[in-house]
């Protein structure tokens, strides 16, 4: 009788113990960049959204031939979310009984802050268009308006890696752009950009 030895499979502790190190080790250096990341999407993700809150009260304007706004949700600051709504009765302000709701949105996250200049940064902060999709102010004049997203817990340069800006036009046309610098031109209204 032949007896075959088999060779033993599996690993040592001191494997084992060497594995879980090195995974830790990774596991350190990876979480603080996802955290970066996921926050870096969250970035992109609340600009866009604004922008498709303006672009909905914008075309809204021009199909139903009224004036639509986007307001604060708390009627004073951005960072706790935004109403979009057709002014039905064209009384300017925000009423769930009397205007078409278009969209709501919920608040941002903590670590981010909108400032904002134009007539979205007055104390009862708004972005009006009229039917003709231009963005006025209430008392009917043209309005050039600019909202900048950013982090908060970032300071120095890294303030200006981590913004984004929409800059609407007195035409109503809205962009976001990505500035270089705290006045960079290429991110601020001028009326007609």
């Amino acid at each position: 009788m032949i007896y075959i030895r088999s060779q033993a499979r599996g690993f040592t502790l001191i494997e084992m113990m060497i594995t879980l190190v090195i995974a830790a080790v990774l596991a350190m250096v990876a979480v603080p960049g996802l955290t970066a990341y996921k926050r870096n999407a969250e970035l992109t993700s609340a600009i866009n959204t604004l922008l498709s809150a303006v672009n909905a009260a914008r075309s809204e304007a021009m199909k139903r031939g009224m004036k639509a706004m986007v307001i604060p949700a708390d009627g004073r600051s951005w960072n706790k979310g935004w109403i979009v709504f057709v002014d039905k009765n064209g009384d300017q302000a925000y009423s769930e009984a009397n205007d078409i709701t278009i969209l709501t949105q919920g608040p941002l996250e903590s670590y981010f802050t909108i400032a904002t200049t134009g007539s979205a940064s007055l104390s009862a902060p708004y972005i009006l268009f009229d039917s003709s999709g231009y963005s006025k102010l209430t008392n009917g004049g043209f309005s050039a308006l600019t909202l900048s997203v950013r982090r908060n817990d970032l300071s120095g340069s890294a303030i200006y890696e981590q913004t984004r800006r929409l800059v609407i036009a007195k035409t109503g046309r809205a962009r976001t752009c990505k500035p270089a610098a705290a006045n960079d031109p290429a991110c601020l209204s001028n009326g007609t950009q």
